[in-house]
Formats: C-alpha cells, structure tokens, sequence
C-alpha cells in the first residue's frame, strides 16, 4: 500500500473518530450528572452515563481495528492481530451482558460488570444500599458458574442512588 493510500486511510479514521465523539456528546446528552442531598450521583446517572462511556471507548477501539483489518492483507500478523483482538472485545461484550442480567435477576435494579480486556480483574457495580455477606456470596456464585472463577480478583462495590 502507497503512502498516500496510508494517509488517506488514517486521515479518514482520525475524521470517523471525531464524529464519533461529536455523536457519543450529542447522543448521550449533554446534562451533567444529578447530586443528591448525600452528595453521591443518582444510580441512573452513574449506571447510564457509565454504559455510555464504555460504549464510545469500545466504538472508538472498534474503528482502530475495523482500521487496521483494511489496511492489512489477510495474511499478515497484524491483521490477525486486530481480528483476533476484535473478537475478543466482542466476547468480553457479551459475557458482561449476560452477567448483568443475571445479576439484575437477583432483584438488583441496575449492575455493571467490567471485565479486564488486559488482566483477570472483574468489577461488578451492583445499585444497593447495602452489600451483606449473602447477596456477595450470590453474585460470586454467579461468577463460579458462568465463568469458572473460583477465586480471583472479583470486586463487587455497591452504588446507591435512587432509581
């Protein structure tokens, strides 16, 4: 590929990002997150601004990606490379989704869960109050079954707001 194909291409990427941005501002709202009379955000705002944030950075690797797998032929490492790691933002997506139903099927109103694309770590923000021993030991159990971890680095932190 010529250098002038090179630049256009990662011209038009910088200006497909950008767009992007300008779309995930405008689409996601341009309103500051509410304070209650506690100090903490409400769980809507953190829950859904959190979900908006996540989706514009995953949209934004995506477009590298999609980037790097055009300007690549198939048979080169970085191509394989980019493909390879597309997929597995793609699993981690789905696994979060399905643990964050089957978190709000304990009677949760709201969760989020991170899984680490570099590392092992796990985040799950779960909308409570209060977090007791047997609701932890319940999201963990979710994790022993659907994920096959039996110890780790498994962080469950509540977030309260009204919902």
């Amino acid at each position: 590929m010529s250098n002038t194909k090179k630049i256009a291409l990662m011209s038009t990427l910088v200006l497909l990002l950008a767009v992007t941005a300008v779309f995930n501002f405008v689409l996601a709202g341009t309103r500051t997150p509410s304070v209650n009379a506690s100090g903490s955000e409400t769980a809507v705002n953190f829950f859904t601004t959190h979900r908006a944030e996540r989706n514009a950075t995953r949209s934004e690797e995506f477009v590298q990606l999609d980037g790097i797998i055009a300007a690549y032929a198939s048979d080169t490492q970085e191509y394989a490379d980019a493909l390879a790691e597309k997929q597995k933002l793609v699993a981690i997506m789905e696994e979060e989704l399905m643990l964050e139903t089957m978190i709000r099927s304990l009677g949760f109103s709201d969760a989020v869960v991170l899984i680490g694309n570099e590392s092992d770590n796990i985040n799950i923000f779960v909308n409570t109050n209060e977090l007791n021993a047997e609701t932890a030991v319940k999201i963990l159990s979710i994790f022993e079954d659907e994920k096959d971890i039996r110890e780790g680095n498994v962080y469950v932190m509540p977030i309260y707001a009204e919902s």
